[in-house]
């Protein structure tokens, strides 16, 4: 087999990056081997036949750039991770044919994922142009045509420290495909154990901050590129177009969840304010004893018990249901069945931030406690990375856009919510943002428990791809949108 192939891989330990040379050496297919280490790295790895290139990170647009210089093969092969790799048999060849059959730019499959010494398949999902989060998986073997990646380098004009590989996918897929695999041909070392619940909030950690700033810059370079980048120029919103017998509605979708429901009404029916409100719930054919705690609210007039004729409800359907009622009020204000209000004033302060802000949308903040209300990792969840100026820009890069949501109910209907029970509320943002402001509010609105029963709290693999798969074809459907308006064709 021709040795066209060169490969890059960070240096952690010399045990470890020993077993990956060995194993990329016995492919037959790499030419060369190339360590990426820091400038005053002095360890050897003895006897590997490999060179090293320092550079202040492997995800450095600097360390791409180096990459790209020393490069003299038809294909560039980057590893990502410090633990042992273990290629399958001619899986190096397997990638190079698929690239060259496809005219890709880069090729990546699945895996197998080797956690606590158990040995599991681990696929991946499709690159579709929607999927611009910069935490998509494409495991850890990347193979690249060298023109692609020596072009998308050429064109990089930010320095980054950490979002240089995220710039370098971005760009290649400006102007190449990148193709999934769907075989299974390496197996790599997982070491991040944590349950899907735990891992959903990394993007909003306080300590990611300065990494999140230069995604979030690659991100928006890239929607400038493609013509999809909104400027900070909004719909102008008007509260009195139509009369409402009721300022707010807060909607409440549920299913079995008669442990949590009679905390949310009560938080909702503790609510002091100036504004009138009432509370709609949606009961979703609920089996477990939900409907009769529900019912033993009725005697307040303000609770609005809705059971739908249709069984085919996801939440959104649910929401559609509620915000379609004519007794919905001005503003729909978002609580989940788990949850409750952390105080008696967020009526007020939701419905403040509307007429304040001149916004189609508000989005608040809360706190993650445990089943007993105890405050948990990571606390509050904020999401203080939004900004007025590029807000919707970077709502395409990050997986959702904080909670508890309220709309301003003619424009929610105008739009719709889809018919799902994931994801629903992510929609909804992106289309309102297109053309309106969101209102945030920073200081915390609920307390948001985290239990075994929380729909997302314990996923497999194949459910969380079902579910990043179709955030990213939300995500597609608005670059879409808006790439279109741009250019004058869509709304």
């Amino acid at each position: 087999m021709d040795k066209t192939i060169t490969c890059f891989l960070p240096w952690s330990d010399a045990e470890s990056v020993g077993a990956t040379v060995h194993s990329l050496t016995a492919s037959g297919s790499i030419s060369k081997i190339f360590i990426v280490v820091p400038p005053d790295h002095r360890e050897v790895l003895q006897g590997a036949g490999t060179d090293y290139l320092r550079a202040a990170g492997f995800t450095a647009t600097d360390a791409l750039k180096k990459m790209a210089a020393v490069t003299d093969t038809d294909y560039v092969v980057t590893y990502s991770k410090g633990f042992p790799l273990d290629l399958g048999d001619f899986a190096l060849g397997r990638m190079m044919q698929i690239c060259e059959d496809t005219g890709a730019g880069m090729v990546y499959s699945d895996y197998f994922e080797k956690k606590i010494e158990t040995l599991s398949p681990h696929p991946v999902i499709d690159y579709q142009e929607g999927s611009l989060r910069d935490d998509f998986n494409f495991g850890s073997v990347i193979l690249y045509s060298e023109k692609a990646f020596r072009d998308a380098c050429s064109r990089m004009d930010e320095d980054y420290s950490f979002a240089g590989l995220y710039d370098l996918r971005l760009k290649i897929s400006q102007t190449h495909s990148l193709v999934h695999i769907q075989e299974l041909l390496y197996t790599e070392v997982e070491t991040d154990t944590r349950k899907s619940g735990e891992k959903q909030f990394d993007y909003v950690d306080p300590r990611n901050r300065s990494v999140q700033i230069e995604m979030e810059k690659a991100c928006t370079n890239h929607l400038r590129c493609i013509n999809a980048y909104l400027k900070p120029h909004f719909r102008e919103i008007r509260f009195d177009d139509q009369n409402f017998d009721h300022d707010a509605s807060v909607v409440i979708p549920v299913r079995n969840r008669v442990r949590t429901i009679g905390d949310a009404i009560a938080s909702v029916l503790s609510q002091k304010t100036k504004y009138r409100f009432n509370l709609i719930i949606v009961d979703n054919y609920s089996t477990d004893g939900t409907t009769e705690v529900i019912r033993s609210f009725a005697r307040d007039e303000r609770v609005v018990h809705i059971i739908p004729e249709r069984k085919d409800l996801g939440i959104g359907g649910c929401w559609n249901e509620a915000v379609i009622s004519e007794k919905c009020g001005r503003f729909a204000i978002q609580l989940d069945s788990d949850d409750l209000y952390i105080d008696d004033s967020v009526i007020t302060r939701v419905v403040d931030a509307f007429y304040e802000q001149q916004c189609a949308m508000v989005v608040g903040s809360y706190r993650m406690v445990n089943f007993d209300l105890k405050e948990i990792p990571p606390g509050l969840i904020d999401h203080k990375e939004w900004t007025e100026d590029n807000g919707r820009n970077n709502a395409l890069r990050i997986n959702g856009l904080g909670a508890p949501r309220a709309f301003y109910t003619p424009v929610l209907r105008s739009i719709r919510v889809p018919n799902v029970s994931y994801g629903e509320d992510y929609a909804v943002g992106l289309a309102i943002s297109r053309h309106y402001q969101i209102g945030r509010i920073y200081e915390p609105l609920y307390l948001c428990r985290r239990w075994d029963e929380n729909s997302d709290a314990i996923l497999d693999v194949v459910k969380m791809n079902a579910h990043n798969l179709y955030k990213d074809k939300i995500r597609t459907i608005e670059l879409l949108g808006r790439k279109r308006m741009m250019s004058g064709i869509g709304k």
